[in-house]
């Protein structure tokens, strides 16, 4: 029996999380002096703050709505998406805030302008919103909702930073060695200290930091709301579709102690934002805290309500007839021109900054909340609805 067991670890093929010490192609030692240099072990990728796991696969992307509008942009269509990492909420205004405050510091005072959310997007000339104008995004009592006012644009800045702060971190903790003491930590702090680019940032290789944060693509933010892992049985089987982040047609819970209170924050009707106080329809008039309402099945805070959210994709009507069935997205006017929108005659809207945006808000009606429905503004453009939450690939094996 000790031999068979030792002749098993022996036999043991190498995989991403255990190489080996010696390479299977050339036979040379890895780690070696003036050779290639690469991590012994890999316990896999790091969940980064705020991330939740959404295991890929395939799902029928579009709206099972009807097409009140009529422009059948949203036919449904089978791809598959693979497996990423997604923020668990919206950022919120205290993330942003702090986002603000590094870059004031750290960078010229024209790109820190330029990063400021437009808080007069709460403006309006025959409503009394000045209060949210003044404090929505500074004021300690509005720490935990998210950010409005952010274009497309700021939020990929703000995605980019992310990127860096997290991994500067991330790389500062390795390289100091963490916890580990004597020999073994030193080697480890002289390790991925030898493995730096120039500047102090980690070398990717060293497997200390993350991929890039970024704006999900449509399909990601699409897959990830429907959250459909929570209707599967048996083997590939699933129960239901869903028209929602959860099972039904209706916007309040079906059941439990919580029976009939509301799923998510969205406006009812016409002038009833909130419900009648003492027992309101969804707790919430404007926008709400990003942990309110419960969380998808997938652990995702709401994916329908409270604010949309921007997306990777410029949008094009046609797009479900051209994109990939395999992680689609659409980065530009490929396969289908801006100037045949006539943008510049003022025929259309559309063009190649036209962004996607997603999941309905507190100012919404119950339609806009179902995944498959879309709309989009241009990048630069920003309102007191659309806020976003951030994405990342899921690199290797996830056991």
């Amino acid at each position: 029996m000790v031999l068979l067991t030792t002749a098993c670890k022996k036999n043991k093929t190498p995989d991403s999380a255990h190489i080996g010490k010696n390479s299977t192609a050339t036979g040379i030692a890895y780690n070696a002096k003036e050779g290639f240099s690469t991590p012994k072990s890999f316990k896999g990728q790091p969940t980064g703050p705020n991330l939740v796991y959404v295991e890929g696969g395939r799902f029928v992307m579009g709206s099972l709505e009807e097409d009140v509008a009529g422009v059948h942009d949203n036919v449904e269509r089978t791809v598959t998406v693979q497996s990423f990492f997604m923020d668990e909420t919206e950022i919120a205004n205290v993330h942003y805030l702090e986002y603000l405050h590094a870059i004031q510091k750290d960078s010229t005072q024209e790109f820190y302008e330029a990063a400021l959310p437009d808080t007069t997007v709460w403006a309006g000339e025959m409503a009394f919103n000045d209060t949210y104008v003044d404090q929505y995004l500074r004021y300690p009592g509005f720490r935990m909702y998210p950010v409005v006012g952010v274009s497309w644009v700021q939020a990929q800045d703000y995605s980019s930073w992310r990127t860096g702060a997290v991994n500067n971190d991330l790389a500062r903790k390795a390289t100091s060695g963490g916890k580990k003491k004597g020999k073994k930590g030193e080697e480890a702090t002289a390790e991925a200290s030898s493995q730096q680019y120039t500047g102090g940032r980690a070398a990717i290789e060293t497997g200390f930091v993350l991929p890039n944060y970024r704006l999900p693509t449509e399909a990601e933010w699409e897959y990830a709301a429907k959250a459909l892992i929570g209707t599967q049985y048996l083997d590939e089987n699933q129960s239901n579709q869903r028209i929602y982040p959860w099972d039904g047609s209706s916007m309040r819970k079906s059941s439990g102690r919580k029976k009939g209170t509301m799923l998510a924050n969205y406006k009812r009707g016409r002038g009833d934002y909130a419900g009648i106080a003492g027992k309101t329809n969804d707790g919430a008039i404007i926008t709400d805290e990003v942990y309110s309402y419960p969380p998808n099945d997938f652990g995702l805070y709401n994916m329908a309500g409270n604010v949309n959210e921007w997306v990777w994709d410029v949008y094009r009507p046609t797009t479900f007839q051209t994109f990939s069935d395999l992680n689609p997205v659409r980065r530009d006017g490929y396969l289908d021109d801006e100037k045949n929108y006539g943008k510049k005659d003022n025929n259309s809207l559309l063009d190649n900054r036209t962004r996607v945006y997603k999941g309905g808000s507190w100012a919404d009606i119950a339609y806009w909340l179902a995944p498959g429905t879309r709309r989009y503004l241009d990048q630069d453009s920003s309102t007191a609805t659309i806020g976003f939450r951030c994405s990342m690939i899921a690199s290797g094996r996830k056991r």
